[in-house]
């Protein structure tokens, strides 16, 4: 189980899934990969590319059920995504609560804030409760203010709801008939004010803010006809409590493994367990009942869970996941991999390879992902001066440095294709992955790194704010992939993972020794009578496998 895993978006490669069905089949990478990681836009989803899931059932847009199927008739299972801590607005829960309001048998599908934290704080002119500074000075909010949406319901009521993620709330654009159907107003009068409301909304005018001049006596009737067609964009969190979520997770799991699920990754689990006075994000021991719990539906049908949470080294949060049995990320490698290689020292990276092996730590390993490189995971493992000195330099090669959820200092990611992050060298990127390779764990490769790709700036300056993650999300032609199979750089890296894929020495079950005589580290895996060794020459760069 643990062969390499390709990672990509379901159209990073030809533009559906069914292209990357075509790519797969070539002979050029037969035997190369064991599973493939597809990334969640191949469900039904809305924003985040593909992290805001509207419901499980395939994007019919880019991908089909039978390309699902010609995958795992190639012998290659599947690596998916369970989003735990949140849903989509547009998803047919929250939509049910919008149309039906108390009436919906979803009402506490979602959490409601004022239910949460009743007897906690004050309620507010604004309709929500404040709570108490003792009950939330633990809590970790991803945004600036209380994680708040504010639900119209039917009767014309605003009801918050807990929103730790993205949100946007829109407004219909007015017409003069609009206006002339809810007041008594004439049709030039009508046009004008629709043109005040517009012209405010479009500039991020909050409503209860809006300045109608001499149409103020309309007020009311304009704010009705607003509110009334308030729209949303978002991912609301579930409410863990609810028997309907876990109706929901169990039938979640079971179509995953259908689709062939052998891995789910569990995205944002970390933030699901909430308690008035705990912390929300890895409550303890509120995260470990909801795993427990999780894990106990997925072992009915047949997957692995793969816990997904960034902490620093010093946390040890990666031993805690991996002492209650589960598989993990390994977010370490990347940053510690470019460090050896720039600095020619490959002491740090033994030590860790070491620990994971004496501590029996099963991981997912990785060069580059569909975020960044980790920066957060190397504290206190990487000492601050080194870390800065690797962010410097991963910055100089045009990266951009991500911090944590806008804060100063408290770096996150630096967003860079690994090839741009290695100087764009093909010496450094097969050294690199020769590495991953040999490294414990189960090897997981972006394809833009197989393709040796580079920084895409064009693509960040055409997402606008907040677009950054785009500089390593490019998607390739067919045509582009067909030239690119020809790069030495590319070739080599293939013969790497189906050495990886194919060679009886490697497993879960196999024994790895690593030893270091002077510039020289050697990676020996061991299997019965089969033995593979790779030679790395952290001096010269250059490796040799035997």
């Amino acid at each position: 189980m643990n062969g390499p895993m390709l990672n990509a978006y379901p159209d990073s490669m030809g533009g559906t899934l069914d292209d990357i069905v075509k790519v797969l089949s070539k002979e050029d990478l037969k035997d190369v990969f064991e599973s493939f990681y597809i990334l969640p836009s191949i469900f039904n989803t809305d924003l985040d590319r593909g992290f805001s899931v509207i419901d499980y059932g395939i994007n019919e847009e880019l991908g089909s059920r039978k390309a699902i199927e010609d995958i795992k008739a190639m012998d290659i299972d599947l690596k998916l995504d369970f989003i735990l801590n949140h849903a989509s607005v547009l998803s047919k829960e929250f939509q049910d609560i919008i149309k039906n309001g108390e009436n919906s048998k979803y009402k506490d599908f979602f959490i409601n804030w004022n239910k949460f934290w009743e007897g906690c704080g004050e309620m507010t002119e604004a309709g929500y409760i404040q709570p108490e500074e003792k009950y939330i000075k633990d809590m970790f909010f991803r945004k600036p203010g209380l994680p708040i949406l504010m639900v119209r319901f039917p009767d014309g009521r605003n009801v918050p709801y807990w929103n730790t993620f993205y949100q946007e709330v829109r407004y219909k654009k007015l017409e003069a008939e609009d206006l002339m159907e809810k007041m008594d107003i004439q049709y030039v009068a009508a046009s004008r004010l629709a043109d005040c409301v517009n012209t405010q909304i479009a500039e991020g005018k909050a409503v209860a803010d809006l300045e109608l001049g001499k149409y103020e006596g309309y007020r009311d009737a304009v704010v009705d006809l607003l509110e009334s067609s308030r729209r949303y964009l978002g991912q609301m969190d579930l409410n863990i409590k609810s028997p309907l979520v876990w109706e929901f997770y169990e039938n979640t799991l079971k179509t995953l493994a259908s689709y062939g699920a052998k891995i789910v990754r569990l995205d944002a689990f970390a933030y699901a367990p909430k308690e008035p006075g705990e912390k929300n994000f890895l409550n303890d021991p509120g995260t470990w009942d909801l795993l427990q719990k999780v894990r106990e539906l997925a072992d009915k049908n047949g997957v692995t869970l793969l816990p997904e949470i960034h902490a620093s080294y010093g946390e040890k949060i990666y031993e805690l996941v991996a002492s209650k049995g589960y598989m993990t990320y390994d977010f370490f490698l990347p940053g510690l991999l470019i460090h050896a290689i720039e600095n020619h020292d490959s002491s740090l990276l033994v030590n860790w390879a070491k620990e994971l092996i004496e501590k029996d730590i099963k991981v997912v390993n990785m060069l580059g992902c569909h975020d960044g490189i980790p920066l957060l995971d190397l504290k206190g493992l990487l000492p601050e001066s080194e870390i800065q000195k690797l962010i410097d330099t991963l910055v100089a090669r045009g990266g951009f440095v991500k911090d944590l959820h806008g804060a100063k200092n408290m770096y996150y990611q630096v967003n860079a294709t690994y090839y741009s992050a290695l100087g764009e060298d093909d010496k450094k990127m097969l050294f690199a992955r020769a590495i991953q390779m040999f490294m414990p764990g189960k090897p997981q490769v972006w394809y833009l790194d197989l393709f040796a790709g580079k920084n895409d700036h064009e693509a960040v300056k055409r997402a606008g704010a907040g677009g950054h993650k785009e500089i390593n999300r490019t998607n390739l032609s067919l045509d582009q992939i067909e030239a690119d199979l020809n790069k030495d750089v590319v070739k080599k890296q293939i013969e790497l993972l189906r050495l990886r894929k194919t060679h009886p020495a490697f497993g879960f079950d196999s024994e790895l020794s690593i030893n270091t005589e002077g510039s020289v580290t050697s990676f020996t895996w061991t299997k019965g009578a089969d033995t593979i060794t790779l030679k790395a020459d952290f001096e010269s760069l250059e490796y040799e496998i035997i």
